[in-house]
């Protein structure tokens, strides 16, 4: 049996507050001043999920599992598993473009 060594996917930059903001406002139609609070909020509740242990089931993010937990000075490192589905869908698209069809 040969054992194939897996290389982790080098990907572009990490995703931020600001930009997920601006993809979920393109994408909705939304007002930034109304998007901004909900996603904080949001952000805020699976990082407090996250803290207490649990398990996450939110497709199409996929079902999210802490596998590790250690307390490093200054916070908290999580070593999570994250298996999604096949069929994490593609993006829409622009709203703008759909009600002018």
């Amino acid at each position: 049996m040969v054992v194939t060594e897996k290389t982790p996917v080098v990907s572009d930059p990490a995703l931020k507050k600001k930009e997920l903001i601006e993809i979920v406002t393109e994408r909705s139609g939304i007002k930034k001043k109304d998007a901004k609070p909900v996603i904080e909020a949001m952000l805020a509740v699976l990082g407090q999920t996250l803290a207490e242990g649990r398990e996450m089931n939110l497709q199409p993010l996929g079902k999210v599992r802490i596998n590790r937990a250690k307390d490093v000075q200054g916070g908290k490192v999580l070593i999570t598993k994250i298996r999604q589905s096949n069929r994490v869908p593609k993006p829409s698209a622009d709203p703008a473009a759909k009600a002018a069809e």
